[in-house]
């Protein structure tokens, strides 16, 4: 076998969005590419289905939204986009609220009606300190003020991490967004939607003609599938491609508890975050409301933040100091390999939207297809 040429110029680890992406433009580029995906079907943490005639999201709610042309019209090359616009409320012991902040939200806390009012409110409790925020509670107080973030940060946040605010680095959250309208648009980008028949239809579409083996786990036996390929691409947890030796990254997850309900309607919203410290989950989300669907039952699912265990679906990073640190020593052996990439949220080991794990896809497609 020495010198010749292997099966395939493209082995790609993972299934999702990204390896998807990279997968289907390197075939149009006349690569021949081989995906391998550990879970029993594609579209990763993406994937849906329909349950008792409702799209459910399996693994939470993903809203596609963009400001980046190339990646917009990429994937509307494999499916139309609905005209869903996200907004999302809050619920703080009964109370309920308008998120991102804005005059809605400041009108609810403080009963004020106009920009001005609002500005000088906000300003008038922002906490003064005569130092640098040095942790994230700090921050939130010299950003937001106390009413702000005792009632729609504080809560959500502790329970998303498991750790409390004054634990948490300040740099997580440098800025949060104020909007003086009454405008309860969760995003600001042009794009914006959900694929009209559902992530997992758009992700099928494009690994159409090419070879998708589910239920592989590549790092079980990772020589004999190296051996298949020219070049890896892969879209897992990096610590465990280098099977911990630097130690251990953090990560958290979720556990979904899904209810079919007798009500046309439950929540009145497709998001409904819980921002106190007593309820268990942090959000509930009403599927339906996706597709403005007419249904006389509904299906919700609670979400419960976790931190990650062996066995669990790794969802995000714990992106503190800490894990930041590790995380660069993982990326700097990641750039001795030869021909081997990294790409996507678990594999570069940082939170990024939909639109930006796309970017990130089509830029290092465009690199391999040009080697």
């Amino acid at each position: 076998m020495n010198g010749e040429k292997k099966p395939y110029d493209c082995l790609i680890v993972g299934a999702g969005l990204t390896g998807a992406t990279i997968a289907e433009r390197l075939t149009s580029a006349g690569k021949r590419c081989l995906v391998l995906e550990k879970r029993g079907h594609v579209a990763g943490n993406a994937y849906d289905e329909i349950v008792d005639g409702i799209r459910v999201h399996r693994c939470g709610a993903h809203i596609f939204h963009t400001s980046d042309r190339k990646v917009w019209d990429y994937l509307r090359r494999f499916t139309e986009f609905n005209s869903y616009i996200h907004s999302v409320v809050a619920n703080y012991r009964g109370e309920i609220y308008n998120l991102p902040f804005n005059m809605n939200t400041f009108s609810r806390l403080w009963g004020v009606a106009t920009p001005e009012q609002a500005r000088a409110e906000l300003e008038r409790q922002r906490v003064k300190y005569d130092h640098e925020p040095r942790d994230l509670e700090e921050q939130a107080l010299s950003l937001a003020g106390r009413d702000i973030y005792e009632k729609l940060i504080r809560g959500y946040t502790e329970k998303q991490w498991g750790r409390k605010c004054s634990e948490l680095p300040a740099f997580l959250i440098r800025r949060l967004p104020f909007r003086f309208c009454y405008d309860n648009r969760y995003f600001d980008d042009p794009w914006q939607g959900l694929p009209a028949d559902g992530y997992t239809a758009l992700i099928e579409r494009m690994l159409e003609n090419i070879e998708v083996r589910l239920g592989v786990d590549y790092l079980s036996d990772r020589a004999a599938w190296d051996a298949l390929a020219e070049t890896v691409v892969y879209t897992g947890m990096i610590d465990a491609f280098f099977d911990n030796s630097e130690g251990k990254l953090a990560y958290r997850t979720l556990r979904f508890e899904d209810e079919r309900l007798e009500v046309a309607n439950y929540q009145g919203a497709t998001v409904v975050n819980y921002t106190d410290t007593e309820t268990p989950f942090t959000r509930i989300v009403e599927h339906k409301h996706f597709e403005r669907g007419g249904q006389a039952h509904t299906i919700i699912t609670r979400e419960y933040p976790a931190e990650w265990k062996p066995g669990a679906e790794p969802y995000y990073p714990v992106n503190d100091a800490k894990n930041t640190e590790l995380a660069e020593k993982y990326r700097e052996k990641s750039k001795t390999l030869r021909n081997v990439y990294f790409c996507g949220r678990l594999a570069e080991y940082k939170y990024m939207d939909m639109d930006k794990a796309a970017a990130s896809a089509l830029e290092l497609a465009e690199r391999l297809a040009g080697g």
